[in-house]
């Protein structure tokens, strides 16, 4: 009786760290931006989870020509095409969410600390913050099937 007592609490042991492992690999796919302008494709790279961005709705200037990263601070990525973009950097999963990560917007160049949570509707939630989370921004994606 007592076995099968140890068995049962080391299998309930377990479980915690079964859960954690299907639930960080939740936010791989391809999701569409709240306003429908752009598509980031999320990915394991190592550790961490990355995000590029594969999508556009608008994917050319006025004169025809892909868009460029215009506004970042470095001159020498200004020419760089928007798509195809590393957008989202450096997320590792603790606590039910993805932390300690980086978002880059290319329409401000600005880059902001990131966290990333799923809702219980299978949305994502993506926090842009500067300094402390409290003062930021969200947006809800939603899956691309």
């Amino acid at each position: 009786m007592k076995l099968k007592l140890i068995i049962a609490l080391a299998i309930l042991g377990i479980f915690p760290y079964l859960t954690f492992a299907q639930n960080a690999d939740a936010v791989l796919g391809i999701w569409e931006s709240e306003h429908g302008s752009g598509r980031i494709q999320i990915y394991k790279s190592g550790d961490t989870y990355e995000g590029k961005l594969v999508w556009l709705k608008e994917e050319n200037d006025n004169s025809g020509k892909p868009l460029a990263d215009i506004n970042n601070p470095s001159e020498a990525l200004r020419n760089r095409p928007v798509k195809g973009l590393d957008v989202l950097s450096g997320f590792t999963y603790k606590d039910g969410a993805w932390q300690d990560g980086t978002v880059y917007d290319p329409k401000s160049g600005k880059k902001y600390s990131c966290k990333l949570s799923m809702t219980s509707g299978g949305q994502l939630e993506i926090r842009a913050y500067m300094g402390i989370s409290l003062i930021g921004k969200t947006q809800v994606w939603s899956r691309v099937k």
